[in-house]
C-alpha cells in the first residue's frame, strides 16, 4: 500500500514539475513568440521577463483578516501529510511468513514467533546486552532487521559472524526458506565510569 501510494505521488509530482519546468523554459527562451504560438491564459511566464508572482499577486490579500490564518492552515496540513507520510515509510512488522511444507500446500508460520527465536538466540550470545528483531518483506520473501547492543567486550566481528552462521541460519533452516537476508545494526551499551575514592 505505502509502495503504491509512493509511487502515485511520486508520479504526479513528477508530472507536475515536469510540466511547470517545460512551462517555465517555454516562456524564458521567448519560443511562444518565436514559434508563434499561444500560452493559456492564466499562465504567467509567457516571456522571459515575466515574474513568478507579481507585486498585486503578492500583496492582494495582506490586509483580508482570513488570509494569515488560511495560509497557516495549509501549511499545518501539508506538514501533518508530510509527517504522515515520513511516518509511513517505516517498514512494519511482517504478520505471516509462508513456508513451503514440501507436499505442495503452504503453511503459514507466525512472524512474531520467528522474531522471538531469533531475538532470544541473538541474545545468547556472548557479549550481547540486548537484541531487537523485525521481520520486513513479504510473506514470500521475509528478511530480518537485528539491532544487537552490545557489553564493552565484545567482539563486534565474531558476534556479527555467530549472528550470521548460527541464529540466522537457524532461523532460516526451521522456517524452510532458500535465503533471509539480514540487516544487522551494532551499537555499545552505554557504561559509565566508575568513581574511585
Amino acid at each position: 500500500m505505502v509502495r503504491t501510494v509512493n509511487r502515485v505521488l511520486l508520479g504526479l509530482l513528477g508530472l507536475g514539475l515536469f510540466a511547470l519546468g517545460g512551462g517555465v523554459l517555454l516562456g524564458g527562451l521567448d519560443l511562444p513568440r518565436r514559434w508563434d504560438f499561444g500560452m493559456p491564459g492564466w499562465w504567467p511566464f509567457r516571456g522571459p521577463g515575466d515574474v513568478v508572482l507579481g507585486t498585486g499577486v503578492r500583496t492582494r490579500w495582506r490586509e483580508e483578516g482570513w488570509w494569515w490564518p488560511a495560509v497557516i492552515a495549509v501549511l499545518v496540513v501539508l506538514l501533518a501529510l508530510w509527517l504522515w507520510w515520513l511516518v509511513a515509510q517505516r517498514r512494519h512488522r511482517l504478520g505471516d511468513v509462508l513456508v513451503d511444507s514440501g507436499d505442495g500446500a503452504a503453511v503459514r508460520l507466525d512472524g512474531g514467533t520467528l522474531e522471538d527465536a531469533i531475538e532470544a538466540e541473538a541474545r545468547d550470545l556472548d557479549g550481547v546486552a540486548r537484541a531487537h528483531v523485525r521481520l520486513t518483506g513479504r510473506s514470500t520473501a521475509p528478511a530480518v532487521r537485528v539491532r544487537l547492543v552490545l557489553e564493552p567486550h565484545a567482539d563486534p566481528a565474531w558476534v556479527l559472524g555467530q549472528l550470521s552462521r548460527e541464529t540466522i541460519a537457524h532461523a532460516r533452516d526451521s522456517a524452510g526458506l532458500d535465503r533471509l537476508p539480514s540487516k544487522v545494526r551494532l551499537k555499545e551499551v552505554r557504561h559509565h565510569a566508575r568513581r574511585v575514592g
